[in-house]
């Protein structure tokens, strides 16, 4: 097992993935709240936070960027912050419909190029900036907080994720990293009309009722971001680790870590499975099932013939968002 633990300890053990831990505080008050579905669409613990209308669901997010980002790359975390918050939508089984900003900072022209990298990634995905606010001062640290609203016909929420579901992972593994971070890069080059083709996968298969629950993988990495999908309903899984779709040549230990710029988790009923891939391919993306959920609470990762338990959330929740009780 010494390759699987070598490889398991880093992402245990991640800044990104620990900070999760730091919210369970107001998490479990929030959680407290819910004592219905509905009412829990409306809290913390999805992508977004999903309010029932009278025709489908009014999405709302909102990514605040880390401060050194903004200060190192402010054209990149200006565009970030908007992509982050459609593939939040998107990860909802939404549509995009409008985003806000609200930024500080003591360079008039490093902001200046925060706000050109959020006008064109709104131009890129067409999503209109409609309004925010500034503040630009002497000594004023560089921040960015960018928010956005949206669109569902029908709900793809980690609270529908179910124990026999299959686990896939879809992503585009055509790009290339930032340098050494962990940002994954699927979007330089492409046409925007390309890149709203690939949002609008999701949406398609959430309304044709093909997937059950999708999550946007965030800093914390893959098998991060499929803790926060199984912790909404106390939920497990196994998973193998070699099947999950990679860019070719890209260390697994480092994929594990990405934060890629196109990349989902899905959940979804096994039949499902083939149309679900060829939908993802028609669009240059890739889909493949890596793992399968179960109720023991706990993650473990497979490696060829190793195995070993990744997080028992049973004896250590990490954000604290936990609605195991509610009703479907």
């Amino acid at each position: 097992m010494a390759e699987l633990a070598a490889l398991l300890a880093p992402l245990r053990n991640s800044p990104a993935l620990l900070a999760k831990q730091r919210i369970a505080h107001s998490a479990r008050a929030l959680a407290a709240q819910a004592h219905s579905l509905e009412q829990a669409y409306a809290l913390p613990g999805d992508d977004c936070a999903a309010l029932k209308t009278a025709h489908g669901y009014q999405l709302l997010a909102i990514e605040g960027m880390l401060p050194a980002f903004v200060e190192a790359a402010p054209w990149f975390a200006g565009w970030s912050a908007v992509m982050a918050n459609v593939s939040d939508i998107t990860a909802m089984g939404g549509r995009a419909t409008a985003v806000v900003n609200a930024f500080w900072h003591h360079d008039g022209a490093a902001a200046g190029e925060l706000l050109q990298g959020m006008q064109a990634a709104c131009a890129a995905y067409a999503v209109p900036m409609v309004g925010g606010h500034t503040s630009l001062a002497a000594g004023t640290p560089g921040n960015l907080a960018v928010a956005i609203s949206g669109h569902a016909q029908r709900l793809l929420s980690s609270l529908h994720a179910r124990p026999g579901q299959v686990l896939a992972m879809a992503a585009s593994l055509d790009g290339q990293w930032h340098g050494a971070a962990p940002y994954f890069k699927a979007f330089e080059g492409v046409p925007g009309a390309r890149l709203r083709d690939q949002l609008e996968v999701l949406p398609r298969l959430a309304e044709a009722g093909w997937v059950c629950a999708a999550k946007d993988v965030s800093n914390a990495g893959i098998l991060g971001t499929l803790l926060m999908l199984l912790e909404a309903r106390g939920l497990g899984a196994r998973v193998h680790l070699e099947a999950l779709p990679r860019p070719p040549g890209a260390p697994l230990g480092r994929w594990l870590q990405a934060f890629p710029s196109y990349g989902f988790l899905l959940a979804l009923d096994a039949r499902h499975l083939p149309a679900v891939r060829d939908a993802f391919a028609f669009e240059g993306l890739s889909c493949e099932a890596f793992g399968e959920l179960d109720g023991s609470g706990q993650l473990h990762a497979h490696l060829g013939p190793e195995q070993a338990l990744f997080w028992d959330l049973n004896h250590t929740p990490l954000t604290g968002y936990h609605y195991p009780h509610l009703e479907a």
